[in-house]
C-alpha cells in the first residue's frame, strides 16, 4: 500500500504539473473504481486544479468551485504520466485523467480492484474521507504521546491505524519500530516515557528520511519506483536477510495478508514472535531465541520461523 513518503512525492510531481491547468475529460474505465455519485463524475471535468495534496494516504486533487476528486490507491494502485490522450492499459487500466497537454493514468495491478475514487462537494464532504489520524510530521511529542495512549493496542496495530496515525501502514512501521528498538507486539499501555520519546524520534525520523529519499530518486521525472519493498530498508521485506544494525535474520509474523517484519536481536531481546500457524504447528520445536534458530540452521535443521 502506498504510504506517506511516496503519497507525498506522488503530490508533489502531480501538483507541478497539473496544478493551474483544466481537467478536461475523466475516462472511466473500471466502474469499480469510483466510489461516490454525488455530485456526478462529469462535474469535475472542465474545472481547473487549484493545488494537490494529501489526506492521509489519499491524493486529492483540489478543483475550482470547492469540488475535491480524492483517490487512495490502496495495494497496487499507481499513476503514471502520458502524453495526450494516451491510451488507457487494457488489463491494469481503471482510469485516464487528461488534462490537454499531458495525461494522467491509474492503474492496478492483480485481480482484485481496490483502489478507490470519490469526487465530494467542500470541506465538509472531503472532511469525512479523513480517518482522523494525526500527521507525526506536523505533531509534536505531547500530541503523539496522546494519541499513542488513547487506545491499548500492539504498536504494529496502532501504528498503522488510519484513526490513530495518519499515512503509516505496513512497510514504514517496520522501520519505525526497528528504528525506535521497540517490539511490534508490544502494549502500548505498557511504553515507558522514554520508550513513547524514541518512538516518536523514530517517526518522524524515518518518513522524513524516505520523503527526502524518494524525492532525491524522482529527481523532479514522475515517480515510476512506487513499492512497498525498497533497497535501502532494515527490515521490512527483508526476511532472513540481516539486519543492517546488528546482522541478525530479520524475522516476520505472517497475518492475513500481510507481514511483519522486525530483528529480534535489536528489538525483542533475542526472543523471537511466535507466528500463530508456524507455532501451533511446531509447538514445542518453535526456538525461543535469535541464538537457539541459528544453532538449528547451524545443524541443518530446516527454519523453524518460515
Amino acid at each position: 500500500m502506498s504510504e506517506l513518503p511516496d503519497v507525498e512525492v506522488y503530490c508533489e510531481a502531480l501538483e507541478q504539473r497539473v496544478a493551474g491547468r483544466e481537467l478536461v475529460r475523466v475516462r472511466l474505465r473500471s466502474p469499480f473504481l469510483l466510489r461516490s455519485v454525488r455530485p456526478p463524475l462529469s462535474e469535475a471535468e472542465g474545472r481547473t486544479v487549484v493545488s494537490v495534496h494529501r489526506v492521509g494516504k489519499r491524493v486529492v486533487f483540489v478543483l475550482e468551485g470547492e469540488l475535491f476528486l480524492a483517490i487512495h490507491l490502496m495495494v497496487a494502485g499507481r499513476f503514471r504520466w502520458a502524453g495526450p490522450s494516451a491510451k488507457v492499459p487494457g488489463r491494469v487500466g481503471l482510469a485516464a485523467f487528461d488534462f490537454g497537454y499531458g495525461t494522467l493514468l491509474l492503474t492496478e495491478a492483480g485481480s482484485k480492484r481496490r483502489a478507490a475514487m470519490h469526487l465530494v462537494a467542500g470541506e465538509d464532504g472531503l472532511a469525512a474521507l479523513d480517518r482522523g489520524g494525526l500527521e507525526v510530521l506536523h505533531a509534536g511529542p505531547e500530541e503523539f504521546r496522546a494519541r499513542l495512549k488513547a487506545e491499548n493496542h500492539t504498536l504494529k496495530r496502532a501504528l498503522i491505524d488510519p484513526r490513530l496515525f495518519s499515512g503509516i501502514g505496513n512497510a514504514y512501521s517496520d522501520e519505525i519500530l526497528h528504528r525506535a528498538r521497540l517490539s511490534p507486539m508490544r502494549w502500548t499501555s505498557r511504553l515507558s516515557d522514554e520508550q513513547v520519546d524514541r518512538l516518536y524520534e523514530a517517526s518522524v525520523a524515518v518518513l522524513t528520511e524516505w520523503t527526502d529519499r524518494l524525492r532525491a530518486q524522482a529527481g523532479g521525472r514522475f515517480p515510476t519506483k512506487v513499492t512497498a519493498f525498497r533497497e535501502g530498508m532494515a527490515v521490512h521485506g527483508r526476511y532472513r536477510e540481516a539486519c543492517p544494525v546488528c546482522d541478525a535474520p530479520v524475522q516476520r509474523i505472517v497475518y492475513a495478508e500481510n507481514e511483519c517484519n522486525y530483528c529480534a536481536r535489536c528489538q525483542t531481546g533475542g526472543r523471537l514472535l511466535a507466528d500463530r500457524a508456524l507455532s501451533r504447528l511446531l509447538k514445542k520445536d518453535w526456538p525461543r531465541t535469535v541464538e537457539e534458530l541459528e544453532e538449528r540452521l547451524g545443524a541443518g535443521v530446516g527454519d523453524p520461523a518460515g
